[in-house]
């Protein structure tokens, strides 16, 4: 059994790296994987704060920003960030960090990491290559996004939030373009790809470990369901 989760940056590192969540959450996942030797997980890792910092320097800097100039910027913040979160499976990923989705066909260990590839593509769409890549057919999201809402909370008092949704609908409210830096559940391409494959997308709250506890024994859990 293979889960992955694309484990948002902004909980692994909101501003600076928050290591007492990082030890909770590499815990949780030990875990799972102690309880059953046919366990597998991917961990996918976005950028962050880092990834904001760095990118609103070089937007500051110059004159004319270049799209593709700030997404390698936020990439490699991607890298970073899971390099750390890597760092407390040494024993469990014998694997390199994955900076390729498409080029890794052997998963040889118990946890397998992964950071951003190139831009246009964001760290949820890794994710959907890795899951289809490793037979998985969920995607755990986890992010400071709890749940999708039928329209931004921040703007709209009237949103309501979501125990499921088609891809279909799903699609409608977050669009067909990536763009670096967009928040979004989860991103619009990785999206697309997602629906193609029949993949089932749960999002939940990245700092809420007990809800993973229960995302990943396939318990009752707070979320949104994303899927056909």
């Amino acid at each position: 059994m293979t889960k992955v989760i694309s484990l948002g940056g902004s909980i692994v590192a909101p501003e600076l790296p928050d290591a007492p969540f990082i030890r909770d959450f590499a815990a949780l996942v030990r875990e799972w994987l102690d309880s059953d030797d046919t366990r597998r997980i991917i961990l996918v890792v976005g950028g962050g704060g880092p990834a904001r910092a760095w990118q609103r320097a070089y937007r500051e800097a110059v004159q004319d920003p270049d799209p593709n100039a700030q997404d390698w910027i936020g990439i490699m913040a991607t890298r970073l960030n899971a390099q750390l979160v890597k760092s407390l499976f040494l024993d469990l990923c014998p694997h390199e960090l994955v900076s390729d989705p498409t080029s890794i066909s052997v998963f040889g260990g118990r946890v397998l990491v992964a950071g951003g590839w190139k831009p246009g593509f964001s760290t949820d769409y890794d994710s959907v290559i890795l899951a289809e890549r490793f037979q998985a057919d969920v995607i755990i999201n986890l992010s400071n996004i709890a749940r999708v809402y039928t329209a931004d909370p921040k703007t709209d008092p009237s949103a309501k939030p979501l125990d499921r949704i088609s891809w279909k609908d799903f699609r409608l409210m977050v669009g067909d373009e990536w763009l670096p830096g967009k928040n979004v559940p989860f991103d619009p391409i990785a999206s697309r790809r997602a629906e193609e494959l029949g993949m089932k997308v749960i999002c939940a709250a990245g700092r809420d470990l007990e809800n993973l506890k229960a995302i990943l024994n396939e318990k009752a859990f707070a979320g949104t369901i994303i899927g056909i």
